[in-house]
């Protein structure tokens, strides 16, 4: 089976006025993702990391099928997002801290259907509904409607909801956004678990502590580039005596000053 393959990646947007007084710039389009690359391998979390737009949540959005680059590809189990966005869709999991579930509806009725969306037979669904419930501690709210649920309780059930298919790659921005601290790690730990199953993770997160302490390879973009890639001692090696936040703060200055 192959790995999740991002190359040479390219996205841009056009700036409304309003937004280009804010930007202050007179530029009609604003480069999102410039020429990106990088896999992520299976049996392994890729931590992408960088400061809010950096890039990050285009490039997942990308992967995900959500949005089409304008250049590059990305390639999941070896199906282009441009070519085979279905069948991609088939393979991933997304979650982002934007996703917004139904207030009217229950956890218990969205992972039926969301299931029934990714043609989960009943008895699958049965048994990775009791398992991911019990997990996240959802089964005692199953039929709460999500209007009633706390912010942590509808991230979980958002979380249980992306994986209701056992996907092999999964693509996570800021899955413990909301979360308690007792939450947060019953959901590290799952991501740690899904790694030893084979399953290929790109977490990004503002926690650098939670890259450290989970992340095999980590990737630093800076307004759509990569900066840095490599394990965490690969990374650190630009400084022996930093830990990571040290280094991804000196590449933010670097980057800073190069455009000033």
């Amino acid at each position: 089976m192959n790995d999740l393959l991002v190359k040479d990646l390219r996205k841009t947007f056009r700036l409304s006025r309003k937004q280009r007084r804010i930007d202050r710039t007179k530029e009609r389009r604003k480069v999102a993702v410039d020429g990106l690359s990088f896999t992520a391998r299976r049996g392994e979390i890729y931590g992408l990391l960088g400061p809010n737009g950096a890039g990050k949540t285009t490039t997942l959005r990308c992967i995900a099928t959500l949005i089409s680059p304008d250049e590059g590809d990305v390639r999941v189990d070896g199906k282009s997002v441009l070519t085979d966005s279905l069948e991609v869709r088939q393979y991933i999991s997304f979650l982002t801290s934007e996703l917004k579930l139904d207030d009217f509806f229950t956890p218990n009725y969205l992972f039926d259907y969301f299931s029934r969306l990714h043609g989960v037979d009943a008895a699958t669904r049965k048994k990775r509904k009791k398992d991911l419930f019990k997990r996240f501690g959802i089964d005692r709210f199953a039929e709460v409607k999500v209007a009633d649920l706390s912010s942590g309780m509808k991230q979980k059930t958002s979380l249980a909801i992306s994986l209701v298919h056992d996907p092999d790659f999964i693509v996570f921005d800021e899955p413990t956004n909301g979360l308690d601290v007792l939450t947060a790690r019953t959901v590290t730990d799952y991501l740690l678990e899904m790694r030893e199953a084979g399953k290929a993770i790109i977490l990004s997160t503002h926690i650098l502590s939670v890259v450290e302490k989970m992340c095999d390879r980590v990737g630093i973009i800076i307004d759509g580039r990569l900066q840095a890639e490599g394990t965490l001692d690969e990374v650190r090696r630009t400084d022996a005596d930093a830990n990571l936040e040290n280094v991804f703060f000196q590449l933010v200055e670097q980057s800073e000053v190069a455009a000033a």
